[in-house]
């Protein structure tokens, strides 16, 4: 957003003020822009711990995940969230939420279900309807 508002001639400081970004940032970037090209707008290196996983073991665990949990036979939510989210980021891949589907052994589920889904949204009617009231 930055590069395209630049090369329509508007100023750091219009167009730090439609990102909502500073001024020196917006400027950070463009400086960037001009010395790299594009590839000085991906986010550099960053210190810190390096990762635990080998390469090796990142291709098992991106595998693994293809596959998905159900395949070992193993219940969806096995993947500790935030761990397992982290894992997949640096893998570029994401975790999709398990679509969970309320269901009962009981067999009159279904009309007991209906029913409860009706009066639900017969209240909900009424609470959203004026009531009336009488002028003293």
């Amino acid at each position: 957003m930055i590069v395209l508002a630049a090369e329509h001639d508007l100023t750091a400081s219009a167009i730090a003020a439609i990102v909502r970004a500073s001024e020196e940032t917006v400027r950070r970037w463009l400086k960037r822009y001009q010395a790299e090209g594009v590839a000085g707008l991906h986010d550099q290196q960053r210190g810190g711990r390096p990762p635990k996983l080998t390469a090796d073991d990142r291709a098992f665990v991106e595998a693994a995940l293809d596959r998905g949990p159900q395949a070992y036979g193993l219940p969806v939510t096995v993947v500790e969230a935030e761990t397992g989210r982290l894992h997949l980021k640096a893998a570029d891949m994401v975790l999709s939420r398990p679509q969970h589907t309320i269901s009962s052994p009981d067999p009159e589920y279904a009309g007991k279900k209906s029913r409860l889904t009706m009066r639900a949204t017969a209240s909900q009617r009424t609470r959203s309807s004026p009531t009336p009231t009488r002028a003293t």
